[in-house]
């Protein structure tokens, strides 16, 4: 019990910081929010410019103080204010967040899952066709630019081959619904951005696990494991595996916690409409309000879910608790 208040001490306390900071920096910043939404205009109604400074707080003689407490009241309530195109933020938000979780979140699972699987066998058999050949490539892979995979498998089996599209989300004029033709659909927009996330992940995930477990196979209880006679998978799954792993389930949990955010240069590349596109965008049209919104929920993920793995680690190995 002890230890699950900790975590939840840290977690609060992370929370609020990651919230003051969101609220401190454009405050700091030189100029103020309202001046660079409507810096691509000319002429501006300075009315126009007064209602924007009211809506963010800034350029007005309301104290910092009541502006943070109400900023913190609009945080817990989800009230982020409008975007640019005068749509509620938490609306264009959730709109996004369904097309981030099926694709990066999708792809982020089978490529810790592909590299932990891999990471496992080439420890076990070191030295054999597998550890000399498929791990040293695929980690070769993820030192390429996301971009340039993605403008590779664009080119391959978008262009030269034609099997895949090559952007989007759905094709132009079909009306989403649950039929298996426009589900087969999203499937085949989502194979070439969901690959290059795979690719482009899977080889540190191996290496990690690799090295994870060559160092648990020294262990004294692998070796006792051994001398009792238990079966070769027992050995590797219930012994070597379970332990090895633990490092990583932190790591793969502030990843899945990234997952919200989406990968920014996958999704623009394949003008897939997920919450990177969307930042993106938002970045490029000032959008002030959905950039501070996005940032909060990313912060949010990446927290929630490593909480979830130091409980999920705690639970696999008690020892941690004390910790």
């Amino acid at each position: 019990m002890r230890f699950v208040l900790r975590r939840l001490g840290l977690f609060l306390v992370t929370l609020w910081a990651a919230l003051t900071i969101n609220f401190l920096i454009p405050r700091l910043m030189p100029g103020n929010e309202a001046t660079a939404v409507l810096s691509h205009f000319k002429g501006v109604n300075p009315a126009a410019l007064h209602a924007l400074e009211v809506e963010f707080g800034v350029g007005t003689d309301q104290n910092i103080l009541v502006s943070y407490i109400q900023y913190l009241g609009n945080c817990l309530t989800g009230q982020f204010g409008l975007d640019s195109a005068r749509v509620p933020v938490m609306t264009t938000i959730l709109k996004g967040l369904p097309w981030t979780l099926g694709l990066v979140g999708m792809a982020t699972i089978l490529a810790f899952g592909i590299g932990t699987l891999l990471g496992i066998v080439s420890a076990w058999r070191r030295g054999g066709k597998l550890d000399s050949l498929l791990s040293p490539l695929l980690f070769i892979l993820t030192t390429f630019p996301v971009f340039f995979i993605a403008l590779l498998l664009l080119y391959v089996f978008g262009v030269t081959l034609g099997w895949f599209p090559l952007s989007a989300n759905y094709s132009v004029g079909e009306t989403p619904s649950l039929t298996i033709p426009f589900v087969l659909d999203v499937l085949g927009h989502a194979v070439l951005p969901g690959l290059t996330l795979v690719i482009t992940t899977s080889g540190g995930w191996i290496y990690t696990m690799r090295n994870n477990m060559v160092t648990t196979l020294s262990e004294d209880y692998v070796r006792m494991a051994r001398a009792k006679g238990l079966s070769s998978w027992r050995i590797m799954l219930d012994y070597s595996a379970r332990n090895a792993i633990l490092p990583n389930l932190t790591g793969f949990a502030m990843q899945l916690g990234f997952i919200l955010g989406g990968s920014i240069l996958v999704e623009y590349t394949f003008s897939y409409p997920g919450l990177g596109y969307l930042f993106f965008t938002g970045t490029t049209n000032h959008d002030l309000p959905l950039q501070a919104a996005l940032f909060l929920f990313y912060t949010l993920a990446v927290l929630v879910c490593v909480l979830l793995a130091d409980f999920a680690t705690a639970w696999l190995d008690p020892r941690t608790r004390d910790a």
